[in-house]
C-alpha cells in the first residue's frame, strides 16, 4: 500500500462517524412529514363529516 494511502483511509473511516445522526435526522423528518399528511387527511371535510356521522349514529342507538 502506498505511503499516502493510510492517512486517507483513516480519514474516510473517521468521516463516517456522523452517519447515525444523519439517519436519525432523516427518519425524524420523514415522521414529521407523515404526521403532517395524516393531519391534513384527518382534518379534511370528508373525514370530519364521516366521523361526526358515526358518532351521532352511535349515540342515537337505543339499547
Amino acid at each position: 500500500m502506498p505511503k499516502g494511502m493510510r492517512p486517507r483511509l483513516a480519514a474516510l473511516r473517521a468521516a463516517e462517524d456522523g452517519m447515525g445522526t444523519v439517519e436519525y435526522a432523516i427518519g425524524t423528518l420523514a415522521a414529521a412529514a407523515f404526521a403532517a399528511v395524516l393531519y391534513s387527511v384527518v382534518t379534511g371535510d370528508s373525514v370530519v363529516s364521516a366521523l361526526t356521522a358515526l358518532i351521532e349514529r352511535a349515540l342515537s342507538t337505543g339499547f
